[in-house]
């Protein structure tokens, strides 16, 4: 069984430009998640898909294999599906034969070796080809509102909103950090999301994907009391 680890990091973000190597308590962002690689013992390769120099520098630096990710994928329009399949596809016509993949994203540095192996586990459940990392709600999501253009407010579910929440049941988000395939199903379904997925549950302290700079400084005050920085 050949398993392999993807790390997306193109270099354009907008809402917190160059988030893939900010400094994150001494060290790029990035340098979390591959070394949460490396620490998992699980991966063949370690790959570092990008567009982006310093990134690239980066992930040399810090021991993983690069991809340098064509045009065409660099832009917002492209998927990390898309990024994924082409990926595999260019590894296969050059001999690899990847049984297992777990995309793991830089902006979670807090996700650490245990999560990702508890995520890769659940692969060898029963009828188990897609897992994903996991944390429950800040707030009770069937009572979400769509906020207009307008400023106004309207419940997204109507049918759910005045319901309690033992009624609805337990719910559950994916985190962002973690997501764990059988190679083969997905590229048949052409998702991370496919039928019979399991979650590893995170913790929220563990769950920060960091996308802006309120983010960052949450992840960064996570981490600090966690490590009694």
């Amino acid at each position: 069984m050949a398993r392999l680890a993807l790390i997306p990091a193109r270099g354009g973000s907008k809402r917190l430009p160059r988030k893939n190597v900010l400094p994150f308590l001494g060290r790029p962002i990035i340098a979390w998640t591959i070394e949460a690689a490396q620490q998992a013992g699980l991966f063949d390769d370690i790959v570092v898909s990008t567009d982006d120099d310093e990134i690239a520098e980066v992930a040399l630096a810090c021991g993983a294999k690069l991809d340098r990710r064509r045009v065409d994928l660099a832009g917002d329009d492209a998927t990390i599906v898309q990024v994924a399949r082409d990926l595999l596809a260019r590894r296969r016509e050059a001999g690899h034969d990847d049984t297992q993949m777990c995309c793991l994203y830089a902006t979670a540095p807090l996700r650490n070796a245990a999560d990702i192996r508890a995520t890769m586990a659940l692969l060898a459940e029963p009828d188990c080809n897609f897992a994903i990392a996991a944390t429950g709600f800040t707030h009770y999501p069937h009572q979400a509102l769509k906020l207009a253009a307008d400023g106004r407010v309207d419940p997204m579910w109507p049918a759910l909103c005045n319901l309690r929440s033992s009624d609805v049941g337990t719910l559950v988000a994916g985190n962002g950090s973690t997501y764990a395939v059988d190679v083969a199903a997905f590229l048949a379904h052409g998702e991370f999301y496919g039928p019979g997925m399991r979650a590893h549950l995170m913790p929220f302290t563990r769950s920060v994907d960091i996308d802006t700079a309120d983010d960052f400084m949450v992840a960064q005050r996570l981490a600090r009391e966690m490590s009694g920085m």
